[in-house]
């Protein structure tokens, strides 16, 4: 069994981080203090460990990132933990173990795993109907490129074939989509909307969310969008705390995930967060989701606004590697990771792919996660 998990989901994210887990095993990771290169068991011969690291050099070295952090990580044991290039290059500040990375869309997974927290509670099904938990999304139409009388294209609302469920929001059918990629009339609407306009909570955000039409019919096409920011706002409503009150509580404190959050409340650690190269600044938001880590927002962003360091997202990710259970604690039930892990956009459900499938041609999706099937 072989996880990856990339920190550097959009090439517009800061310093990257990147996390290999490999084989399954019961043990706890020690992240953060690992030597450099240090393979075992002869799964990982040196040279091509080290091939790995002159490709980070590389992309540094030419100018694609300022720095990065990899761990390779097998039985449990880093076999390869090794910094690289700089997390500020304004203020020179290299790289180090304890960076805080913006984890923009790795957020995703710490969502999708709250909320099956809650269906492993028995507070919440993946038939479930998103409009059961958030009302607006019953009248929630459909938008479809038409072209009238006159031949003017026009953007034409049809009601849903079926409601939006859970299980659409965790493996992105659910027809929401972000409004910085693609030229219909609806993803323009996302684009244009006011989604983002002053400091929105969860609940104010869906609620606009609602209000623009959906891309697609759900359960029709695998397309990245809002739908784990929805998520978020479930497990509110579900668990009558905030995303984060409830993810600390289940999940981030019990795994000792002290550095994982929404923003970098301590000013000391402010320098620890990594920046992007200074000719890298974005001229405008990208969907909203590009922000200040260290100002307070109300919206906890499910889908892209968490902060955390590499060696939180080992544990994280060995927990989930281990079947649900990480230094004799039990998170989820070891079926319901499988259920996660497994593929849920086969073709027996006739869902297509969006044409920016961004888990690649040898991987399906599973419940939050892309599933490598080749």
């Amino acid at each position: 069994m072989q996880w990856r998990i990339d920190g550097a989901a959009h090439r517009y994210a800061t310093a990257g981080f990147a996390l290999l887990l490999a084989a399954l095993s019961a043990g706890g990771p020690s992240a953060g203090r690992a030597e450099s290169l240090s393979p075992g068991r002869a799964s990982f011969s040196r040279e091509g460990l080290a091939r790995v690291g002159d490709y980070l050099r590389n992309e540094i070295t030419t100018g694609k990132i300022p720095g990065a952090v990899l761990l390779i990580q097998q039985h449990s044991r880093p076999v390869y933990f090794e910094n690289f290039g700089m997390r500020d290059v304004e203020n020179k500040i290299p790289m180090s173990a304890d960076t805080i990375f913006r984890l923009y869309s790795m957020s995703k997974p710490v969502t999708s795993v709250a909320a099956m927290m809650l269906v492993d509670d028995g507070k919440l099904a993946l038939g479930d109907p998103v409009s059961r938990y958030i009302p607006a999304f019953a009248d929630v139409r459909v938008g479809v490129d038409k072209v009238d009388a006159n031949g003017k294209p026009v953007l034409v609302l049809e009601p849903l074939d079926r409601p939006i469920t859970i299980e659409d929001l965790l493996r992105h059918t659910s027809g929401l989509t972000y409004g910085f990629y693609g030229d219909n009339a609806a993803r323009k609407r996302y684009a244009n909307s006011d989604l983002f306009e002053g400091d929105p909570d969860n609940a104010l955000f869906v609620e606009r969310l609602a209000k623009l039409p959906l891309a697609e019919q759900p359960g029709t096409l695998w397309d990245y969008g809002h739908s784990t920011d929805v998520l978020g706002r479930v497990i509110e409503v579900v668990s009558g705390q905030s995303l984060f009150a409830f993810e600390k509580q289940r999940l981030l404190d019990p795994l000792d995930m002290t550095e994982t959050a929404f923003y970098v409340a301590d000013p000391a650690k402010r320098p620890l967060i990594a920046e992007p190269l200074p000719t890298e600044r974005f001229a405008r938001r990208v969907a909203g989701l590009i922000s200040d880590p260290t100002i307070p927002r109300r919206w906890e962003s499910g889908g892209a606004g968490m902060v955390g360091t590499i060696g939180d997202y080992a544990r994280f990710a060995q927990m989930l590697l281990n079947g649900g259970t990480l230094d004799g604690r039990n998170y989820l039930k070891p079926e319901t990771v499988a259920l996660m892990t497994s593929d849920h956009i086969g073709p027996e459900t006739k869902i297509a792919r969006d044409y920016f499938y961004f888990p690649g041609g040898g991987s399906r999706f599973g419940l939050g996660f892309a599933v490598r099937t080749a």
